[in-house]
């Protein structure tokens, strides 16, 4: 009888836990959306409080850390880049709120829809490296790269005036 990649995962490990987001990719549908959004609200809350400078090392370290956690997670689950495993998902919206000119709702809103538009389109070079690297870091670096283009369309939003300062 085969089990389910969920039947080999478990929130009270803390290796698990991380990489599931705090059970936010357990959420079905769209698991990656679910992270993403708890992401946000995560990530939010930890840039009012630490301030810029110590969320971008925060976030740098996230991702070092997601790279073992991911492939730790993936390789009990038995599947590469399960839909669950979504600390990936943190990272890229970690990203993204870092460049927002303000934490208002307005401004977490658009780092959360541009970030979830551009890790499920993933336009090119976003889904070769998706498809192509199968370790923990490859399971990161789509979605960094999802947010780098979603950070590069709020920059260009911002000079040509159609979002505002």
């Amino acid at each position: 009888m085969n089990s389910s990649p969920l039947d080999r995962v478990s929130l009270k490990n803390p290796v698990h836990l991380l990489a599931l987001g705090f059970g936010s990719g357990l959420i079905r549908p769209a698991p990656g959306t679910w992270g993403s959004l708890a992401g946000t609200i995560l990530g939010s809350a930890l840039l009012a409080c630490l301030g810029l400078k110590i969320f971008l090392i925060l976030t740098a370290l996230c991702f070092a850390i997601g790279c073992y956690l991911c492939q730790k997670t993936a390789d009990d689950m038995g599947v590469h880049d399960h839909g669950s495993i979504v600390w990936d998902e943190f990272v890229g919206v970690f990203i993204v709120l870092a460049v927002i000119p303000t934490l208002s709702l307005p401004w977490i809103v658009i780092a959360f829809i541009l970030f979830r538009f551009f890790d499920i389109l993933k336009p090119y070079p976003i889904r070769y490296f998706d498809q192509k690297l199968e370790s923990g870091f490859g399971i990161m670096v789509d979605d960094v790269l999802a947010a780098i283009y979603a950070v590069i369309v709020i920059v260009i939003l911002r000079i040509v005036g159609v979002l505002p300062c």
